[in-house]
């Protein structure tokens, strides 16, 4: 199984002690020796650079965006305008999802991927995709 990787594993696996820690750094590892097959999208990269700008800590940034596009390696896919047109199709059906994530759903659904690791609940409104969260995924629980 191919998984879409959100925004939020990379960040988490990098940041303060949360219970998604160690988890997100599970999967990070798994994705860089190739345990698990994954891949994100240029948003997810450019998010990663947002937040950590937002909150002052460009560095911390650079150093988790370097980290996580040199893993992902040719597994980042770009966001197209057909990408962008589906998206906007899906904000009419999803209202109250984040555009953000509807993009990220769009570049999956264009490139045939339907399962997202994310830490997201508000993904399990839709019914294109299915999301696993970090904690129930096999691998990090050693089942």
């Amino acid at each position: 199984m191919k998984f879409f990787v959100d925004t939020n594993i990379p960040m988490y696996a990098a940041g303060k002690e949360h219970r998604y820690k160690r988890a997100c750094q599970v999967i990070i590892n798994a994705l860089a020796d190739g345990s698990i097959q994954g891949v994100t999208d240029t948003e997810v990269l450019q998010e990663i650079l947002y937040r950590y700008h937002d909150i002052n800590r460009k560095q911390d940034g650079w150093r988790v965006y370097d980290s996580f596009r040199t893993i992902m390696d040719q597994a980042v896919l770009p966001v197209t305008v057909e990408d962008m047109d589906r998206a906007r199709k899906l904000c009419g059906k999803y209202p109250d999802m984040p555009p953000r994530d509807l993009i990220h759903v769009a570049v999956m659904l264009n490139n045939d991927i339907h399962t997202i690791l994310s830490t997201d609940a508000h993904f399990d409104q839709l019914k294109e995709v299915s999301r696993v969260d970090p904690l129930d995924l096999r691998l990090v629980n050693g089942v």
